[in-house]
């Protein structure tokens, strides 16, 4: 089973998410801290559930509806033995606990302008 968290605001304006075979275990909006003038100070957060054995085809979908303006957004989930960070058009997939993984994602989101405090995803 993986986990994640997808922020609503996150999807390009025109998109959509279909055919997904996703539990949302919780759905919540709070005040965003550490927000880039350019995002909105409310997020609606979901938190779901999915089959492991369709992570790489969830995070391709995901890849394909992220905005990336004028801030790029991703999404992260976790199995149980790996992690993966979508942005737009780009997925790292890494061991769990990998620093080395997970530093090439944070770099990446760093490159793109992304505030530190939104790139705390789970290990």
């Amino acid at each position: 089973m993986i986990q994640g968290t997808l922020i609503a605001e996150s999807l390009r304006v025109g998109t959509n998410l279909e055919n997904l075979t996703l539990t949302v275990r919780k759905i919540s909006r709070y005040l965003a801290q550490g927000a880039t003038p350019a995002q909105p100070d409310i997020w609606t957060v979901l938190d779901f559930e999915a089959d492991e054995a369709g992570a790489r085809e969830l995070a391709e979908a995901f890849a394909g509806v992220l905005d990336d303006k004028p801030v790029p957004w991703y999404v992260n989930f976790q199995s149980p033995a790996e992690s993966f960070v979508v942005w737009p058009g780009r997925i790292f997939r890494y061991p769990r606990g990998d620093p080395a993984g997970r530093a090439d994602a944070q770099a990446y989101g760093r490159q793109l302008g992304i505030p530190e405090p939104q790139l705390d995803w789970t290990v």
